[in-house]
C-alpha cells in the first residue's frame, strides 16, 4: 500500500529534513509536527512548508505514516504514548541507527506497522543536509515500504537486518563522529605547545582535508601514514610517554589507534 501523508513526533533535525524533502517531492504530505514545546513544533513546520504544529499527540490528525524522530531513549515511551491514542493503526517509522523496530513494539502489539530508517548522513544542519541528502545510503530494517519513500527522495536504501544494527551504527560514528574530537585533541595539544594561535585551525583543518582526500583517491591503506605505518614503534612509545604526562585517556587513545594503525598497515604488505 502506497502512504501519502505523515505526521512527524519530534523537532529536531532529521525529522523535519525528511519531512520536508518528502513533502518537495510529492511523496509523503506532512499533516503535523507534535513537539514538546510549541515553538520547536511551529519552527519545525514552518521549515517543512505546511502542517499542524502542536504538544499533544491527540491533537495530530489522521496519518498514514508516523515518523517517531526522537532520541533514541525516548523512542519506546513515544511508541507507548501514541499507542494509547485514538489513531487508527497505520505504519510508523523511528530513525535510530542503532535501535531495531522492535523499538516501537507497543504500536506494533496494537496493530501499526513499524520499521526504522536510518539515513547515514550528518544533521547539524538542516540546509545542509537537505543540500547533501541525494544519494545518501540509508539503512532500512522493517517495513519494507520505506525503500521506496528513500528511493523517492535521492537516498540509496539497503536492508539491514536488526541483530547487525548495533555494529553499522559504531562504523557510522568511527567515521563521522571521531572527526571533530581528533581534531580537538590536535588543535588543544598545538595550543599547548605555543603554536600561534592564528595557525592552529589552518592547520588542523589542511590536515583533514587532505586525509579525506587522499583516502577518496588512494583508499585508506595506501593514505595511511605516520609513525606507526612506518613501524616507528619508538617513536609511538615516546609519544605515549608525552601524552601520558598530560592526559592518560589521551596516551591509551594514541596507543590504540596506533596499534590499529599498524594492523592497517600490515595488512597492506
Amino acid at each position: 500500500m502506497r502512504l501519502s501523508t505523515l505526521n512527524v513526533i519530534g523537532a529536531g533535525r532529521v525529522g523535519p529534513v525528511l519531512a520536508r524533502l518528502w513533502q518537495q517531492a510529492g511523496v509523503l504530505r506532512v499533516q503535523g509536527v507534535a513537539a514538546r514545546h510549541l515553538v520547536s513544533a511551529q519552527n519545525a513546520t514552518a521549515f517543512i512548508g505546511s502542517g499542524l504544529a502542536c504538544t499533544d499527540l491527540a491533537e495530530l490528525p489522521p496519518a498514514e505514516l508516523w515518523l517517531v524522530a526522537v532520541p533514541d531513549d525516548q523512542i519506546t515511551a513515544v511508541a507507548t504514548q501514541l499507542a494509547a491514542q485514538p489513531h487508527v493503526p497505520a505504519a510508523a517509522w523511528h530513525c535510530s541507527g542503532f535501535l531495531p523496530s522492535c523499538a516501537l513494539a507497543p504500536l506494533a502489539a496494537a496493530g501499526w506497522q513499524v520499521g526504522s530508517v536510518h539515513p547515514a548522513l550528518s544533521f547539524a544542519d538542516r540546509d545542509a543536509a537537505l543540500a547533501q541528502f541525494a544519494g545518501t545510503v540509508c539503512a532500512v530494517e522493517g517495513d519494507d515500504r520505506a525503500f521506496a519513500a528513500v528511493s523517492a527522495i535521492g537516498g540509496r536504501p539497503f536492508a539491514l537486518r536488526a541483530e547487525a544494527k548495533p555494529l553499522y551504527h559504531a562504523a557510522a560514528v568511527w567515521a563521522s563522529n571521531f572527526q571533530p574530537v581528533l581534531d580537538a585533541v590536535a588543535q588543544g595539544l598545538w595550543r599547548h605547545i605555543g603554536m600561534p594561535p592564528d595557525l592552529v585551525a589552518p592547520l588542523a583543518q589542511g590536515f583533514a582535508q587532505r586525509a579525506v582526500d587522499n583516502v577518496g583517491q588512494l583508499g585508506a591503506q595506501a593514505a595511511l601514514t605516520g609513525p606507526a605505518a612506518r613501524g616507528d614503534l619508538a617513536v609511538v612509545q615516546a609519544e605515549i610517554q608525552a601524552l601520558a604526562a598530560l592526559d592518560s585517556d589521551l596516551a591509551a587513545a594514541y596507543a590504540a589507534l596506533s596499534a590499529l594503525a599498524s594492523r592497517l598497515s600490515n595488512a597492506a604488505n
